[in-house]
């Protein structure tokens, strides 16, 4: 199985639509990871959210045991300051829940962006090249096959008529030379269908 043509100019041509489907992949994947990033800064407020609840939580809590400890009075100070510890720990489960809604929110869309253009450029690339791929394997068995010449031949002589400009024409014209056999019409007129597919003889 052949991937690049034989032919310079048609090679030429599918390397470089290859490199260019690799570089907008590319492209559209670090700008996913860009966009990613940047969504990525606005879980900031709940880093900072979760850390001072955190904090809170553990100071209020350390209050509310040592409260405890003092005589007559020690439960009616731990419960208020039991609640103001709650409500860092609910500070704290905001934050974090912030930073997971930002986290997906990001994920989501880097996939987006990362699917949607790799998908574009798949539908307009690669139909096309593994077309010729199978067209080149195709052309290769049928050259190779018995009386295959005589089918590329035919093949040039029903497709378009300005690639047969280049063929010299015997007596009689190429056509009626196919008809009676001529080796070398035949041999002019399947080397044309080759070139077309981007093969060498």
């Amino acid at each position: 199985m052949r991937l690049y043509a034989q032919t310079p100019a048609r090679r030429i041509r599918q390397v470089l639509a290859d490199l260019i489907a690799v570089a907008l992949i590319a492209l559209a994947v670090k700008f996913a990871l860009v966009v990613r990033d940047a969504i990525m800064l606005l879980a900031e407020p709940g880093r900072k959210a979760e850390s001072a609840g955190d904090s809170l939580a553990s100071g209020l809590g350390d209050a509310s045991e040592a409260a405890s400890k003092v005589p007559l009075v020690g439960d009616t100070l731990k419960k208020p300051l039991e609640s103001a510890a709650g409500a860092g720990t609910n500070l704290s489960d905001a934050g974090q829940s912030l930073q997971d809604t930002v986290g997906h929110v990001a994920n989501l869309t880097a996939l987006a962006l990362i699917v949607l253009p790799v998908a574009f450029v798949l539908v307009l690339w690669l139909p096309p090249r593994l077309l010729w791929i199978r067209r080149s394997v195709t052309t290769r068995r049928l050259l190779d096959a018995p009386g295959g010449a005589d089918l590329l031949a035919l093949r040039a002589l029903t497709g378009p008529l300005r690639s047969l400009k280049a063929v010299p024409s015997p007596p009689g014209g190429l056509a009626d030379a196919w008809r009676r056999g001529d080796g070398q019409a035949i041999a002019d007129l399947s080397e044309v269908t080759l070139r077309r597919a981007g093969l060498r003889p």
